[in-house]
This record gives C-alpha cells, sequence and structure tokens, in this order.
C-alpha cells in the first residue's frame, strides 16, 4: 500500500475518498511556482473569473464538504470545514485581496487535513448530515429571501420610475 493510500485506510469507506485527495490537489496543489516550492491549484485561477469562478470553486468545496459529511465526518467538523470555505468565498471575492488570499489559504486541503485527523483519533463514525440539511436549508431560505427583496425594489422602482 503507497503512503497516499494509507490516508483513509482505518475508514470503512476508504475507496470513495480517494477521489476526494484528487480533487483536492487539482483545487489546491496542482501547479508549482518555476524556482520555488510554492504550489498552486485551479481555485486561485478560477477566482480571477468575477461570480462565475467563485461560485465553481464554492461548488467544488461544497461537493468535497458534502461528501467527507456522508462518510463520517461529525457535525463539529463539518461547521469547522463550512467555515474554512465561507471564509475563502469572502474573503476570495474581494477584488486584488481576494485573489492573493486564494493563493495562500487553500480551504480544501485545510479541510482534508481536519478530515485525516478525525479519521486518526478514530471518530470517523459520526454523521455531518444534519448540519448539511440544515445550512442547505438556510441557504434556500436566504435566497427566497433575496429573491422577494429583489422583487420589492423593482416593484417600488417601477412605481418611482413611472408613476
Amino acid at each position: 500500500m503507497l503512503p497516499h493510500e494509507a490516508r483513509y485506510s482505518r475508514t470503512p469507506d476508504s475507496e470513495r475518498l480517494k477521489w476526494v485527495d484528487s480533487v483536492v490537489k487539482i483545487m489546491d496543489n496542482q501547479f508549482r511556482l518555476p524556482g520555488t516550492n510554492f504550489r498552486f491549484g485551479l481555485d486561485p485561477i478560477l477566482g480571477l473569473l468575477p461570480v462565475v469562478g467563485d461560485l465553481a470553486s464554492f461548488a467544488v468545496s461544497a461537493t468535497l464538504i458534502m461528501t467527507m459529511a456522508r462518510h463520517g465526518a461529525s457535525g463539529k467538523l463539518v461547521v469547522l470545514m463550512l467555515l474554512n470555505v465561507a471564509l475563502d468565498a469572502i474573503i476570495g471575492s474581494i477584488p486584488v485581496l481576494g485573489n492573493i488570499f486564494d493563493f495562500a489559504f487553500k480551504a480544501n486541503e485545510r479541510n482534508v487535513r481536519l478530515l485525516r485527523s478525525h479519521y486518526e483519533e478514530g471518530r470517523y463514525q459520526g454523521s455531518g448530515k444534519g448540519i448539511i440539511v440544515g445550512v442547505l436549508i438556510g441557504i434556500i431560505v436566504l435566497f427566497i429571501l433575496l429573491g422577494w427583496a429583489l422583487w420589492e425594489l423593482a416593484q417600488f422602482s417601477y412605481h418611482l420610475i413611472f408613476g
């Protein structure tokens, strides 16, 4: 067994989690800056595309977290992972500063390190599914409220302009 294959050897779903390492490498460490040991992935590159790039990075990170939650991450661990991704998304959306932050922060890599630590402590039997469902419901409610607010603003603007 190779060292990277042993990472999840203590988990019941180790084969299913191998792709997590692959995706994290692509998103956070795929490329090396020539002449240095500094590595970066697609996440900061996608961040250069306004809105669309940040949404794509967020979708990948959310998918990774949902996968890890399905495979034994506890609720507390999922919350910590969501905080990493939220911090990455919020600061990463700031022009220029966000792009620099994306190169250094590497939320996905941090989340996998948290997951490995969780597994090494033998606590992988927990489940963060309830937290994920709660967050998804919260996001849906937020989008509904945002849609309603935009609708009200549009009606107000229409009445202001056309009387």
